[in-house]
């Protein structure tokens, strides 16, 4: 399971209203960085066979089958901390170690 919180789902909500169109935000992960994966946002026009669905405070996220075991129990949430420094933010109990720069993890 994928949750969504308020805010993310607002910032989200946005994001699309701004491109005009989408079903929702698709999340997954491919192989890269010094500690293994990454993660990869991008918008979703069209699911896939393979899609598993989460919807929370009206938005939907999407995740392909491939990536639901390195992320399954995550918990997107968006964080301000001032107005240069504000995003998504994964919070990811598979997680088992990340790299320095927060750029890449392992599970």
């Amino acid at each position: 399971m994928i949750s969504i919180t308020e805010p993310a789902a607002r910032h989200i909500r946005q994001q699309l209203d701004k491109r005009g169109h989408g079903l929702g935000m698709r999340l997954g992960v491919k192989k890269s960085g010094c500690t293994g994966f990454m993660y990869v946002v991008d918008y979703v026009d069209e699911a896939g066979d393979a899609d598993n669905v989460y919807e929370n405070h009206g938005v939907k996220v999407f995740v392909d089958q491939d990536s639901l075991g390195f992320l399954d129990g995550t918990e997107i949430n968006f964080v301000k901390n001032n107005v240069l420094n504000q995003g998504l933010e994964f919070n990811n109990p598979n997680i088992k170690n990340q790299c320095g720069c927060g750029e890449s993890f392992g599970v």
